[in-house]
């Protein structure tokens, strides 16, 4: 039996492999370092291209889950200004203002309760984490920018005067109203983002008005369980359960209307 060997066993080499290792060793000198491996192309035929998907949501704060368990999404940070008004309780407004600075916002609070708010700012490193928080009418100018986005939390009572920073690119105000107030019907006509938790039948009736709630949505509001949101925009009505972690339980408790 005949035995074929390489011109390497042979001793001598194959033509242009002096070449190829001296090509290999620029490359390495040079810091490319070695070729990866080679694989054909992946190619798919466009009848075909409508059935590719990607897992990848909107981006934002994750405020809860839908009547689906699907994540709802609210994204605060904005080229443009945002204002949001929640008409309920401190625990759903601290949770947005927690996971909103942890997406990166810088978080400034507007109160007239510091004493709610502090036991955040301490667990957050007394300011040094994106949480800081203001008396009323003291917020400074923020600075905020695509960089460093903003969220301003006004848990200013029933009647929040005018504050004296506003909504701006990549700064969003969220308003946070304990009940409905004179004020209510013009700062929720003013907002982009409406949210409603329980309130009573003649609120309810209020709301449903300025909002043009359809009556299946309006007779709900009064029975809204705790940590339960109805959020409005101009086309879009959806109702959003927000669920703690156990780190947030830990430090605001369980959900709550009332505060």
């Amino acid at each position: 039996m005949a035995v074929t060997t390489s011109p390497a066993q042979q001793g001598g080499s194959r033509p242009g492999a002096a070449a190829s290792r001296a090509g290999l060793g620029e490359r390495l000198r040079t810091g490319f370092g070695l070729l990866g491996p080679r694989h054909p192309r992946h190619t798919l035929p466009v009848e075909q291209a409508d059935a590719l998907s990607l897992p990848i949501g909107d981006d934002g704060v994750v405020v809860g889950v839908d009547t689906e368990g699907q994540p709802a999404v609210l994204g605060v940070n904005r080229p443009t200004p945002y204002d949001i008004v929640l008409i309920g309780g401190l625990w759903t407004a601290q949770v947005m203002a927690l996971r909103a600075a942890a997406t990166g916002a810088r978080v400034a609070v507007e109160t007239g309760r510091p004493q709610a708010w502090m036991p955040m700012v301490h667990a957050m490193g007394d300011g040094q984490n994106g949480l800081a928080v203001h008396d009323v009418g003291r917020v400074p100018p923020q600075g905020a920018s695509a960089g460093t986005p903003v969220l301003v939390v006004r848990d200013c009572g029933m009647r929040p005067p005018r504050g004296r920073v506003a909504s701006a690119p990549w700064q969003s105000v969220l308003t946070l109203l304990p009940y409905l107030s004179p004020v209510a019907p013009r700062l929720m006509r003013q907002a982009r983002l409406v949210g409603v938790q329980r309130v009573s039948p003649d609120e309810a009736a209020e709301i449903g008005r300025v909002l043009a709630l359809p009556r299946p949505e309006l007779e709900s509001l009064p029975t809204l369980p705790d940590g339960v949101t109805l959020w409005c925009t101009e086309r879009d009505r959806q109702y959003v359960m927000t669920r703690a972690t156990d780190a947030e339980t830990g430090l605001l408790g369980v959900a709550r209307r009332m505060d």
